[in-house]
């Protein structure tokens, strides 16, 4: 646990000390405020238009019409700045000649795949800590339910950390930060989109295609609703890419030898 701590605090100081935590940061924050203030502006205009028929005011809910659609705006969002965060984990090691310095110590490979890991979940936690604002304006100006707000931000965390995952195995098998991420944005986007050759295909071929996409899954929580298949889904996915970067920091343990 100690060289856990120790490679954490060492990951979250490179973060901050170069620019490229203050950019994502930044980023994230003033589009994630341009699509709530869109949102928020639609729905305002909905609400003046149809608000006083009894019909369109059952409908005219804040979860379907902001909460939903902004956090679905903020995954497509991570899908872009995600490589972003994660191509540096492992490859600039690589580049840099530290990684076998690293693991020259008597520090294990899951120690390492850990503690990076873990770094990249804290700056993802840094991310949606920003967005504060929007719970705050909601329930001053509003009535949102708690529980469909929570479990937007449980989806997204999730599913953020799926993504940091795949990114983390991307990193590990090229020296190459540029490489990395470009590697971790086109699995991403399959991921992604996976789901679109369901028609095309057999019926049982099509369940799987969409059962394989990050997006399906992600869909339940911003509808409020949480499905354990759903969170096994991200947990797997996870752990999946995680055995796969450790897969790979062994085999160049074995190289080397």
């Amino acid at each position: 646990m100690r060289n856990i701590w120790a490679i954490y605090k060492k990951e979250m100081r490179s973060y901050f000390i170069s620019p490229i935590a203050y950019v994502i940061l930044f980023i994230f924050s003033l589009i994630s405020g341009y699509f709530f203030f869109t949102i928020v502006g639609t729905y305002s205009l909905m609400s003046s238009q149809y608000g006083q028929l009894p019909y369109y005011q059952e409908l005219l809910n804040i979860e379907e019409f902001v909460v939903s659609p902004l956090f679905s705006n903020l995954g497509v969002v991570m899908l872009f700045l995600i490589p972003m965060l994660t191509m540096r984990l492992i490859a600039e090691e690589k580049g840099m000649g530290t990684l076998k310095l690293l693991l020259s110590h008597p520090v294990r490979d899951v120690e390492v795949l850990g503690a990076k890991y873990l770094a990249a979940l804290s700056m993802l936690a840094a991310m949606l800590l920003l967005t504060f604002p929007v719970p705050l304006f909601l329930f001053a100006y509003g009535k949102p339910e708690l529980a469909p707000l929570l479990c937007n931000y449980l989806g997204i965390f999730l599913m953020g950390g799926s993504f940091i995952a795949l990114g983390l195995f991307a990193s590990a098998i090229t020296e190459r930060q540029v490489i990395a991420s470009v590697l971790t944005f086109g699995a991403l986007i399959l991921f992604w989109v996976i789901n679109w050759a369901q028609n095309l295909t057999e019926m049982n071929m099509g369940i799987i295609f969409e059962d394989l996409s990050i997006f399906t899954h992600f869909e339940n929580f911003t509808k409020g609703i949480i499905i354990t298949h759903d969170v096994v889904y991200y947990v797997v996915f996870s752990g999946f890419f995680l055995f796969l970067a450790y897969t790979a920091l062994q085999s160049r343990s074995w190289r080397s030898k």
